[in-house]
């Protein structure tokens, strides 16, 4: 599959540009205010009592700042955090080696966590309870398990897909929160930031402009911050402007609704190929040259989210959204039966 700019999943890129842009305290993060305000409540709680914080589980779509909020966590308790993700743990020994390594208070975060196995989550239950964990001793008759004991630590889990989570895991969780989409105004604050830690002149126009096309997510609002930068550096004297930015994200195919070239072409498909719909996935998919799973997983999401697309038990229509985006008459603008 094609490397999609407006992509919201982390690349290697980003990695390196967000370890700048971070935040490292709550007082600096933009955005998220009911998570947040409720974070500063219960960290300054802990701390009172000289105490670890509950469990926490951030849960919602990808490029939100479920990562930057465990750092941030982990620089207001004063602790270390540890990082790894449910993939990386294929065993249940890499685990217990992982939580037996932690020290008092330690911050441990776990990405996409609904990936884990079931034998590495079991691992996490007494862990998570009890502050310890099961380990065999020995093989066959011989064997016998001895309970080691912990330090009292943090766990911090983070998911896309928080329906995968099994029920055991997730109801050891003291705290849950769901990380919603960006309005553009914090956006617009978030680029405004950004500019100014990698030494970039934007104004607010420029900023806002930007603010728009990033789909509510400001991972991708720092990676087209970034792809400006270089057209204005070359070709705007180097001040990031409206014009500018416009210039930049029509060269790039990012439209006003945060839209690409594949986005609108699927709606397109559906809008011309099929009269606005329905399609199945399977009939979309082909029609389109992409994979069905592809579809559902990567393109759908957005499109759902945002009101170009619905889903209905007779497969995909285009709704009337897309129809004026794209610059189509729907079939009751134009007399046609259905």
């Amino acid at each position: 599959m094609e490397k999609r700019i407006i992509t919201t999943d982390e690349t290697q890129e980003d990695a390196l540009l967000e370890g700048s842009l971070r935040p490292q305290t709550l007082a600096e993060y933009i955005g998220q205010e009911k998570t947040k305000n409720l974070l500063k409540v219960y960290i300054q709680a802990a701390k009172e009592r000289h105490d670890t914080l509950d469990h926490v589980l951030f849960y919602g779509p990808p490029g939100l700042g479920k990562t930057t909020l465990s750092g941030i966590i982990a620089n207001e308790m004063g602790v270390n955090m540890k990082i790894t993700s449910g993939p990386a743990i294929e065993k249940p020994g890499e685990m217990a080696a992982i939580l037996n390594n932690l020290q008092e208070g330690d911050i441990l975060f776990v990405d996409e966590i609904h990936r884990l196995n079931k034998q590495v989550e079991e691992v996490l239950y007494p862990a998570m309870e009890d502050f310890a964990i099961d380990i065999m001793i020995g093989k066959g008759a011989s064997a016998r398990s001895i309970r080691l004991n912990l330090p009292r630590f943090t766990l911090v889990g983070a998911t896309t897909r928080a329906g995968l989570l099994s029920a055991p895991l997730r109801d050891r969780f003291g705290l849950s929160h769901h990380l919603e989409f960006y309005t553009h105004q914090e956006l617009k604050t978030i680029i405004m930031r950004s500019a100014g830690v990698l030494g970039v002149t934007i104004d607010e126009a420029g900023a806002r402009e930007i603010a728009r096309r990033s789909r509510g997510t400001p991972r991708l609002a720092n990676r087209l911050l970034k792809r400006v930068r270089d057209f204005a550096q070359v070709k705007f004297n180097g001040d990031i402007t409206c014009e500018a930015a416009k210039y930049t994200l029509d060269l790039l195919g990012v439209d006003e609704y945060g839209l690409d070239d594949m986005d609108r072409r699927i709606l397109k498909t559906l809008i011309l190929n099929f009269d606005g719909g329905p399609a199945g996935v399977e009939t979309l998919a082909a029609a389109i040259g992409e994979d069905a799973g592809t579809l559902e997983d990567v393109y759908e999401p957005y499109l759902l989210q945002n009101g170009f697309l619905n889903r209905t038990p007779r497969g995909r229509t285009a709704s009337i959204l897309a129809f004026r985006h794209l610059g189509f008459k729907t079939k009751e603008e134009t007399g046609q039966e259905s």
